[in-house]
């Protein structure tokens, strides 16, 4: 697991969600146009891809740890530790990518 993932693991410590949500941390995508240059985050959408950091009792189809892609409008954002995040119901979840 690199550091980055560890980093991002702690933003959870002692959240638990609860029933059928899902906290997930957005992944971290550099964008760079076609010139070269890097897009900064406030000029461009967030992804719509997260890794969860912890779920609810209730879920069941996916696990800490795996990476997520869901729709941009879904969840409730919120800000921990200097990190934007999300929590979602798992209905609200599209799919997982296969590692």
């Amino acid at each position: 697991m690199s550091s980055a993932a560890k980093d991002k693991k702690n933003v959870a410590k002692g959240f638990q969600p609860l029933g059928d949500r899902v906290f997930v941390t957005y992944t971290e995508e550099l964008e760079r146009t076609a010139g070269g240059i890097y897009v900064p985050d406030s000029a461009k959408e967030k992804p719509q891809r997260g890794i969860v950091q912890a779920i609810g009792k209730k879920v069941e189809n996916v696990k800490v740890g795996d990476q997520v892609l869901f729709d941009k409008y879904s969840g409730s954002k919120l800000r921990m530790e200097d990190e934007e995040c999300l929590i979602l119901k798992e209905e609200d979840i599209l799919g997982i990518f296969a590692s």
